[in-house]
């Protein structure tokens, strides 16, 4: 009996854990990047510092893209005409570049989180 009242507390631990953190990563605003004929639009992007994000980059490029950042470990192709978000867990002020892969020499831009 007191192995199955532990594996119950244990469950009803993890689906806890489980809501907050979700509720935590989910929270926080929505910033909307563009990439269009090869080039990030806005190429800087500005957001709150110490607060989770989410960040939707839209390629409405024919070509695919592969949107990366080394320093919000960040790297997805993403498909012509097509769109993709990120979860942006909090971030320390400061700046952090990213680039279209496939068009380094256009594609590029810096998240700027103060």
């Amino acid at each position: 009996m007191t192995h199955f009242i532990t594996k119950r507390l244990m469950g009803v631990m993890i689906c806890a854990f489980s809501f907050v953190t979700h509720t935590s990563v989910s929270a926080g605003e929505t910033y909307t990047l563009t990439l269009k004929d090869h080039r990030f639009e806005p190429a800087q992007i500005t957001i709150k510092a110490e607060t989770p994000a989410t960040l939707i980059v839209k390629n409405l490029d024919a070509a695919p893209e592969e949107f990366e950042s080394k320093p919000l470990r960040i790297e997805k192709i993403i498909p012509a005409n097509s769109e993709a978000s990120f979860m942006i867990h909090a971030l320390k002020a400061g700046r952090y570049k990213f680039v279209g892969e496939f068009h380094e020499d256009s594609a590029k831009g810096e998240l700027v989180a103060e």
